[in-house]
């Protein structure tokens, strides 16, 4: 196969696409459930804010372990029946619908964050290959249409669930607020099972409703018989392995030492635990390659990811500032609009439990507004560039996160989530239509799984420096930490100019 993505697939009608991409409906039923309503459940089971960002951990390095794996082997599986990406929407489904009826029943703060890591797991096991599944069916002038589609379902079903609650309490009279302390509110619980239902739903629609391209000549067989083929330049290989790993495992222990020394949180553990997990892995390849085992998955994955395309590697600051400004939201909105603008930190009271509400009402605000916002972005990119457009969506989302700090009177707030949801419309489907054309077509899986490294590594970072900066730079005043991720969302945006669009000079020509 070419390195790059050769075969061109036929143009899709419109109702292909919206089959192929119904299934992140459920998927992000499941998402803005647990982004809307986790810390809420964390609290309510006696986390203290400082550590929510602490526990919220679970879910991004789920994501670090499973999506580079799932991607990885869903472009080595394939069934004549049930196809390569398939199969794992399917087992992430049933998987993920189950933990998210385990979520709101947990008795204690420790097995509520047991499920959340299982529950992102088995998200990621369907949602990794979806991004894939574009670039498999599309060709390079509809995947910004696809990636867009996806979008639009992941804001309907975003807003749906984020209102769920809400709809709970004030259309069917179901409570608010729990009998007792320590106990989830039943408007809570029946959101997470109509969560699990609706995501089990709409992924199998997309199962049996879609059929994948099979593999070119000769590339079943070779699936069918997993070719023991080594890697080429093992010396090279082993060698580079050997040294970034001794690197890592060094800055794993300088990190580790100025935690230890310094006393400062020790949240900040993680990261020098990252670095040595990253150490050990390269060094384990080393050892793979030296015993001539070059053939093993591992030191495949090892060997692509320091083998990224340039595009890519832009990509992945773009990535990295975005998604830092994203989990700083999802994790301090809630304390941020109670204490700041609702001036409660008691989770039993009506005051904070409304604003809690109003917090996933929000939430689904801004993937309505990003629904609607991905109908037009492609309409945008056609008229200037992709680059221009993410930049000017992430401007908007910097602006909306910032403003929250000067408003007093929730009403405003309606406001501020338009940036927001125009910056999550772009996020969730630009990068990866520039991606696709940069990646090599039988490596897609595995490159868009790799890809969601540049979600997960700003997550960890935010995870372990947001704590310590809400305690020693803003005093506990979770707002501070709203108006850093704005900043860091327009950072982002200026660097998305300096990206190499390659697909898009191809879709110009061709035009």
């Amino acid at each position: 196969m070419s390195s790059t993505t050769s075969v061109i697939r036929p143009r899709l009608s419109f109702w292909q696409i919206w089959n192929m991409s119904f299934g992140f409906m459920g998927i992000q039923f499941g998402f803005a459930l647990q982004n809307a309503n986790t810390s809420r459940i964390f609290e309510t089971l006696g986390s203290d804010p400082s550590n929510l960002a602490l526990y919220w951990l679970a879910a991004p390095i789920t994501g670090l372990i499973v999506q580079p794996i799932i991607g990885y082997y869903s472009d080595r599986t394939w069934h004549h029946k049930w196809g390569r990406r398939r199969p794992f929407f399917a087992i992430g489904a049933i998987l993920a619908s189950i933990a998210l009826c385990l979520m709101p029943n947990s008795p204690a703060l420790w097995m509520a964050v047991g499920v959340l890591w299982i529950m992102d797991a088995s998200i990621n096991i369907s949602m990794e290959p979806f991004r894939a599944f574009v670039g498999d069916m599309l060709p390079p002038a509809q995947r910004t249409t696809g990636f867009a589609m996806q979008s639009f379902f992941i804001g309907i079903g975003a807003i749906i669930a984020s209102f769920l609650p809400w709809i709970f309490t004030n259309w069917f009279g179901i409570s608010n607020v729990a009998d007792e302390p320590g106990v989830i509110p039943d408007s809570v619980k029946y959101s997470f099972y109509l969560g699990a239902f609706m995501l089990f739903l709409t992924v199998m629609w997309t199962v049996f409703s879609t059929t994948e391209y099979p593999p070119e000549p000769g590339v079943e067989e070779k699936l069918r018989n997993r070719e023991r083929k080594k890697i080429d330049n093992e010396d090279f290989y082993a060698a580079k392995f050997s040294k970034l790993g001794t690197v890592l495992l060094v800055l794993a222990a300088v990190v580790a030492a100025i935690v230890y020394s310094t006393g400062i949180e020790k949240e900040l553990y993680v990261l020098s635990l990252g670095f040595g997990i990253f150490g050990l892995v390269h060094l384990l390849a080393t050892l793979y390659i030296k015993q001539g085992r070059s053939y093993l998955g591992l030191v495949n994955i090892v060997k692509d990811f320091n083998s990224m395309p340039k595009t890519m590697i832009q990509l992945a600051y773009v990535q990295f500032f975005s998604w830092f400004a994203l989990f700083a939201m999802w994790i301090y909105t809630t304390s941020a609009v109670t204490s700041h603008i609702f001036r409660s930190t008691d989770p039993t009271s009506v005051a904070y439990n409304d604003g809690a509400s109003l917090v996933g009402n929000l939430f689904g605000t801004y993937n309505g507004i990003a629904a609607l916002a991905a109908l037009l972005l492609p309409i945008l990119a056609k008229y200037t560039s992709r680059r221009i457009t993410h930049m000017l969506a992430l401007f908007c989302g910097g602006l909306g996160l910032m403003s929250f700090y000067f408003i007093a009177d929730p009403f405003w707030l309606w406001f501020s989530m338009i940036g927001v949801g125009i910056a999550w419309a772009s996020i969730l489907s630009i990068p990866y239509a520039m991606l696709s054309g940069s990646l090599p077509a039988e490596k897609m899986g595995y490159y868009m799984g790799v890809f969601n490294f540049f979600i997960v590594i700003p997550q960890i970072v935010a995870g372990t420096l947001l704590g310590f900066m809400l305690t020693h730079l803003f005093n506990g005043q979770s707002i501070f930490i709203l108006v850093a991720g704005g900043i860091s969302m327009i950072i982002a945006g200026l660097l998305n100019l300096l990206v190499d669009d390659r697909d898009e000079i191809v879709i110009k020509e061709k035009s």
